[in-house]
């Protein structure tokens, strides 16, 4: 890592620390391997930032040999001693090792300035034909065990995959590339491969050549939804675009350019449910969410969030049909005020809700008696899960699993208050109702397809 200034080692640190930027994307933007980005990450957390500052050790006999005495007598990992050493790459202790080895177990310190001119005129000794013939062993068996690693698997390696392995042996051993070749094919038991083979391999242009274009578009639309579209949802945005082009192409540029949309972790689950506190529905959905059109299935939930010690409330509805948020209410504390808002608001959008079905956990707001009267006053039928099956409610249950993982899990350092994540939960429901697209709703938004139903109702 000596070649990268301090302020890139810096940079690939901010961004895997405070972007969650990963080891493929890191790797192709700034050309190092995902091993040394995960090592660099590890070592300034460990030792913090000053560790980049350190002039170049110099280190002692006595120092060498007891790091090699804890990888090779204790069976320490190579990278944790590395790390709690504070080297600046593996590779030294690495190098260490493989000295040590090729000069008979013993730690070489050079001395500085040439060797005398006599030593210089002497023919090889004894001793130094013994440390060749152990460094080409030592060769033979990295060669053996990096080649003979790869047709480990069920099938043969392809040539591209051995070009690539011999590249890094190259890299790793300083040997030519026909020493390396020819090692390889007088094993039987190896992937054989010509010198011819190898340079087509490394030289061969790039098949994606021509798709730089498409490439592009595709890391615009997952930089202006904030990383949150897949593979399938950019495939649906392109199609919308006029892109004419497969899904399986669309996922194999994404991982070639390492884009991932935000994964999802699971955090414990808010419940309401506080025993039997009024009357409880039957449940009417039995879990056939889908509806033919707006308004015929409502659902409804409460979900917490918590910042900083403080907790935020949010209670949506979402419709079965559309898929989009109908009203909500932000509150800090999950009490009745904050569901019969969230109702006032909804029916004040659609006045004429004559069958709908208005699906809910048994929490203790949908048990209260002005709750099950607002309902009925004006023609609902009030839907219930079975006790201790969220499955039942799984419509709005995805729906807040999506709306944490693309703006709160892993992102509880934008917020300074719960102010501000208030104001992003509003935002983000905007967004998910005007701009981000449903695959299973025609690769449109949810507005989009509530008036696309419409429209063809009337027609």
């Amino acid at each position: 890592m000596t070649k990268y200034a301090k302020e890139i080692k810096l940079a690939i640190y901010h961004e895997w620390v405070d972007d969650h930027r990963r080891g493929t994307y890191l790797s192709q933007k700034y050309g190092m391997g995902r091993g040394g980005i995960q090592y660099l990450v590890d070592l300034i957390q460990k030792h913090g930032e000053d560790i980049l500052d350190r002039p170049q050790q110099k280190y002692t006999a006595n120092f060498k040999l007891a790091a090699i005495d804890r990888v090779l007598l204790g069976g320490e990992a190579l990278s944790q001693v590395s790390l709690d050493l504070g080297l600046t790459n593996t590779g030294i202790l690495a190098n260490w090792l493989r000295s040590f080895k090729e000069n008979g177990y013993t730690v070489i310190t050079k001395k500085k300035g040439r060797p005398p001119k006599n030593a210089q005129k002497q023919g090889q000794t004894t001793d130094q034909r013994a440390g060749r013939a152990g460094k080409e062993a030592y060769s033979r068996a990295c060669i053996h065990k990096k080649i003979g690693g790869l047709n480990s698997r069920t099938e043969e390696p392809r040539k591209e995959e051995l070009a690539r392995a011999i590249t890094e042996l190259r890299q790793e051993l300083r040997l030519s590339v026909k020493y390396i070749i020819d090692v390889i094919n007088a094993n039987p038991g190896l992937p054989h491969i010509s010198r011819s083979n190898y340079y087509y391999q490394t030289h061969k242009l790039d098949k994606d050549s021509g798709n730089q274009k498409l490439m592009d578009r595709i890391k615009e639309i997952f930089l202006e939804h904030s990383q949150r579209y897949g593979y399938r949802r950019i495939y649906g945005q392109l199609r919308r675009e006029d892109y004419e082009v497969n899904h399986k192409k669309v996922q194999r540029l994404m991982q070639k350019m390492g884009l991932f949309a935000i994964s999802i972790r699971k955090r414990r689950k808010y419940s309401s449910y506080y025993g039997v506190q009024g009357k409880i529905k039957p449940d009417l959905i039995k879990r056939n969410f889908y509806a033919i059109i707006p308004n015929r299935h409502w659902f409804t939930d409460v979900t917490e969030f918590h910042l900083k010690d403080q907790k935020l409330y949010l209670s949506p509805i979402i419709d079965g049909c559309t898929q989009e948020i109908i009203s909500y209410n932000i509150s800090r504390h999950p009490d009745l005020k904050q569901v019969m808002t969230m109702l006032d608001d909804a029916f004040e959008k659609h006045p004429a809700l004559n069958g709908l079905i208005f699906h809910s956990d048994r929490g203790w707001q949908y048990q209260h008696q002005a709750y099950q009267a607002a309902l009925a006053n004006r023609g609902i039928d009030q839907s219930m899960s079975r006790l201790g099956n969220s499955l039942d409610d799984g419509l709005m249950e995805g729906f807040f699993g999506i709306l944490k993982r693309e703006m709160f899990y892993g992102q509880e350092h934008k917020y300074k208050d719960l102010n501000e994540l208030e104001q992003a939960i509003q935002k983000y429901i905007d967004y998910y109702n005007n701009v981000r697209i449903k695959t299973g709703r025609k690769n449109m938004t949810p507005i989009e397809y509530r008036n696309h139903v419409l429209t063809t109702l009337t027609a």
